[in-house]
């Protein structure tokens, strides 16, 4: 399964941040949306991710307010970022080694969206969940087995 899979099922609704808007700003859409996270955009480049961990760590740093804080001060400058071909194995490791929880989907420069943790395991737990069905599904309709017969 790869990253286009998910993004498939997901749709592809974003919401992003300029690095010079009002930190205070940001964490409101991100309240009113109840989103996780807004990829920080500048002249049409990711420059960074907010997500709700730094806009915490800025409320805990300004010792409980944002202030006049910018989306800038406390983005992350490096994301972690995966396209559209990326496995879904590699980005679940990459997520769990930098314990990030939303990852922008890129195609070279473009933004095609963002992936959560959520999104993966949901894409894990629905491929499980089909498969199950598959085997159960194989088991019941085993080849050769008598009408009434129990599998063994």
């Amino acid at each position: 399964m790869k990253v286009s899979d998910i993004l498939r099922v997901k749709g592809g609704t974003l919401f992003t941040a300029h690095p010079d808007e009002a930190l205070s700003q940001a964490a409101h859409l991100m309240a009113e949306r109840d989103i996780g996270s807004l990829v920080v955009m500048e002249h049409g480049d990711l420059v960074g991710m907010l997500t709700f961990r730094e806009v915490i760590q800025a409320v805990v740093k300004n010792k409980g307010s944002l202030g006049t804080m910018l989306v800038r001060t406390a983005m992350d400058d490096a994301p972690l970022t995966c396209t559209m071909e990326t496995e879904m194995d590699e980005v679940r490791r990459m997520m769990l080694d930098r314990h990030a929880r939303y990852m922008p989907v890129m195609d070279k420069r473009m933004l095609m969206g963002v992936i959560s943790f959520y999104d993966v395991a949901k894409a894990v737990v629905d491929s499980q969940n089909f498969e199950n069905k598959m085997l159960k599904a194989y088991i019941r309709d085993w080849p050769g087995q008598e009408e009434g017969d129990k599998p063994a």
